[in-house]
């Protein structure tokens, strides 16, 4: 008696191609990331010795982070450092990639062009254009390759800030700014254009309702563009922090890869995982507070 084949439904079609395609990102995934991760992992607790043919592995548990800590001067500096970076950028970031996109999602003549040029340095940051270019703004504005003397008569952050009389951790934190201004823009690439895509995502009927019971520009953007635009900034403010932490220019990552060329492959591994805890610590702290605070007020 012969048997009777099934037809099988679309969704299970549907499944065994899905699973199919998926299945080299999924080995990618496991040979790449995952063992690679757990190896790091294991090489932070251990001390580990280069010989011929390959390494040599001690398991020494928390002797390397002890180092870190306690016995290393320069790497509490340096994580102090990069997350007081981290802590006055990303606010900055997320301000000018949200005012860019407001700007960018007017209608005005040549608005393709200024769409495309804003998202330029995205497409070449990864040559070494950028990295010329860093190499010119790293200290401070004096350092665009025009005469100090010339800068100095034209723009004085430090004669601005006198004039206004601020001092402290705020005259600071705006010389900083000021000074960073050019790699802050430059980061607002991707950012920008998440912005565009929630603000063009918005049902223009929400505005045309203000406009009828006559609300400003002003309480248009509290009442309708910032809370509908609640989940962008989440995402936006999640992917500039792990951008943030994890670029060649902040200072734990950059000693990081030239302490890996040198082949110190335990105390790297300790010092990257340690720094990863604490980014952690600080992006769950900031997702936590915004979602308790804004997005719950606004219900979404």
């Amino acid at each position: 008696m012969k048997k009777v084949k099934k037809n099988r439904g679309i969704d299970a079609i549907k499944d065994k191609y899905g699973r199919l395609f998926t299945t080299p990102w999924l080995i990618g995934l496991i040979l790449f990331f995952i063992i690679p991760m757990f190896q790091s992992i294991y090489f932070s607790f251990s001390e580990i010795m280069v010989i011929p043919g390959g390494i040599e592995s001690v398991f020494v548990g928390l002797k390397n982070y002890k180092q870190l800590l306690f016995a290393d001067p320069d790497y509490t500096q340096l994580l102090s450092s990069a997350m007081a970076s981290f802590l006055y950028s990303l606010p900055v970031i997320l301000l000018l990639s949200l005012v860019l996109a407001i700007f960018l999602n007017q209608k005005f003549r040549g608005r393709l062009f200024f769409r495309a040029l804003y998202f330029l340095p995205v497409i070449i940051a990864s040559g070494s254009v950028i990295t010329w270019l860093f190499k010119t703004t790293s200290n401070d504005l004096n350092n665009l390759g025009v005469s100090e003397s010339y800068t100095a008569a034209m723009f004085s952050v430090d004669d601005i800030i006198g004039w206004l009389q601020i001092d402290g951790q705020i005259a600071e934190y705006i010389t900083q700014t000021i000074s960073k201004i050019f790699d802050l823009i430059w980061s607002c690439g991707i950012q920008t254009v998440l912005f565009l895509a929630g603000l063009q995502s918005i049902p223009r009927t929400l505005y045309e309702a203000s406009h009828v019971e006559g609300a400003t520009k002003w309480e248009e953007f509290w009442f309708i563009t910032f809370p509908m635009l609640s989940r962008v900034i989440l995402l936006v403010m999640v992917f500039t922090m792990v951008e943030l932490m994890t670029n060649i220019r902040t200072a734990v990552v950059r000693k990081a890869y030239t302490m890996m060329d040198n082949g110190v492959f335990d105390t790297t591994s300790a010092m990257l995982w340690f720094y990863f805890l604490i980014v952690g610590c600080v992006m769950a702290v900031l997702i936590f507070v915004y979602k308790q605070t804004l997005m719950r007020r606004w219900d979404v």
